[in-house]
C-alpha cells in the first residue's frame, strides 16, 4: 500500500504498476490532477471515495490518497497478440468479465496456465484485485501467465475479432452445448469469455460474441461456480487443440 499524494505521484512517474488508486472525493489540486492523468494513461483505475473509505484502509497520514501496488506487471494486449502471431502460435486467450472474488480469480489463473491459455484479459474496473491472496491461490500461475488490463472490454472484443480471433462465450443463455460445437471453432485463434459470479456475462458483451456455448448439466442445480465452469470450458478448448492430453 502507498499513501500520500506525492508518493503515489512519484510511483506513477517511476512506472510502478499500481492496481488501484483511491482519492478523497471533492479534492481538486494540481497533485490530484496529475495523478488522475498519469493513472488514466497507465490504465490504473481511480476511485473518488469518502473519508470513511480511506480511514478504513489506513490510519496513517494519507493526505486523501491511497494506492495499492500490484504484485504483477500488466502486459499490453496489442503487442502480446502480435508476438503470438509472429512466433507462429495460435492465440488462446481468456477474458474475465467482472470476476471479483480473489480466490476464484486465482484458481482460474492456475487452471488457465495449466491448460495452455496464453494470457488473461481483465477490465480495469470491476475485477478482482490481484493481490497476494490471488497470487497464492493461483499457485504462482500469475507470475507466469501474462495479464492484460483493458479499459473497455467491448473495444477489446472488437480488437480481437478484427485480429482474427473467434470470441466464445460460456453462458447458460444458449441452446448449443460444448459437445455440439464445431471443432474448428475451438482449435483456431480463440478468446473464451467467462462472466461474473453474480449475473454472468454482461449482455452488451454477449451480443458481440461469435459463439455462445453452455455446459451441459443434468442435476437440479443448473449453475456452476465460475472457477469450475472456467475449468470445464478451458479443458474442452484445450482438448480440441491437443493441449490437454485427452
Amino acid at each position: 500500500m502507498l499513501f500520500g499524494l506525492r508518493p503515489i505521484l512519484e510511483a506513477l512517474h517511476a512506472g510502478r504498476t499500481l492496481d488501484k488508486i483511491f482519492l478523497l472525493r471533492g479534492t481538486k489540486n494540481s497533485l490530484t490532477q496529475d495523478i488522475s492523468e498519469l493513472a488514466r494513461a497507465a490504465n490504473v483505475p481511480v476511485s473518488l471515495v469518502p473519508m470513511e473509505k480511506l480511514e478504513g484502509l489506513t490510519r496513517k497520514n494519507h493526505q486523501g490518497a491511497v494506492a495499492f501496488v500490484s504484485p504483477i506487471d500488466y502486459a499490453p494486449l496489442d503487442s502480446l497478440l502480435a508476438g503470438l502471431f509472429e512466433e507462429g502460435k495460435v492465440p488462446f486467450l481468456l477474458l474475465l468479465d467482472r470476476v471479483t472474488d480473489v480466490r476464484n480469480f486465482g484458481a482460474i489463473a492456475r487452471t488457465a496456465e495449466c491448460l495452455g491459455v496464453q494470457a488473461l484479459v481483465v477490465p480495469a474496473r470491476g475485477a478482482a484485485q490481484i493481490n497476494g491472496d490471488a497470487v497464492k491461490t493461483s499457485a504462482g500461475a500469475l507470475n507466469l501467465l501474462p495479464v492484460c488490463r483493458e479499459p473497455d472490454l467491448r473495444q477489446t472484443i472488437d480488437f480481437l475479432k478484427n485480429s482474427g480471433l473467434t470470441i466464445v462465450a460460456c453462458t447458460e443463455k444458449s441452446d448449443l452445448d460444448l459437445t455440439q460445437v464445431d471443432a474448428a471453432t475451438l482449435s483456431g485463434p480463440v478468446a473464451v469469455i467467462m462472466g461474473s459470479e453474480e449475473d454472468g456475462i454482461d449482455p452488451s458483451l454477449l451480443r458481440l460474441c461469435d459463439q455462445r456455448l453452455r455446459i451441459p448439466m443434468s442435476g437440479q442445480i443448473q449453475s456452476l461456480n465460475v472457477g469450475v465452469a472456467a475449468g470445464i470450458m478451458l479443458f474442452e478448448v484445450a482438448r480440441h487443440r491437443g493441449l490437454a492430453g485427452a
